[in-house]
């Protein structure tokens, strides 16, 4: 697979990656049994493998080291920032508001990732050309 489409699946599953987190989190604030259903529980694993392995495909044929490249570093640190949230505002969190807090604060981190893979930078949106 050329590097050109595995980036293209990489956007595609960021897409449905923050999209199915979301309608969960919408679920998980309204009380829906939705929630709780085998796929929904299933299908983020299944999709979150997928653009993880995308992930790694793509620094291996470019041949980068997250560890001598900042924007890398810091971008495998948003996304454990999101997949704690994540799991704060999904599983864990104790209370609602506490939930609601932690969805906000996942999103954001989803955003500030998808800030640095754009700018490649780890300032994220501050250092995205106009």
């Amino acid at each position: 697979m050329t590097y050109l489409l595995l980036r293209q699946l990489h956007t595609v599953l960021a897409a449905i990656t923050i999209g199915g987190f979301l309608l969960r989190g919408y679920w998980m604030l309204s009380g829906s049994e939705k929630l709780h259903r085998p796929l929904t529980r299933i299908a983020p694993h299944v999709v979150d493998t997928a653009f993880l392995f995308s992930g790694i495909a793509m620094l291996v044929l470019s041949s980068l080291n997250p560890l001598t490249q900042s924007w890398l570093l810091a971008k495998f640190a948003g996304l454990v920032f999101y997949v704690l949230l994540g799991s704060v505002a999904l599983r864990r969190g104790p209370t609602r508001p506490i939930r609601a807090s932690a969805l906000l604060a996942a999103g954001l981190a989803f955003l500030y990732v998808v800030g640095v893979a754009l700018s490649k930078s780890p300032a994220s949106w501050l250092d995205y050309p106009a």
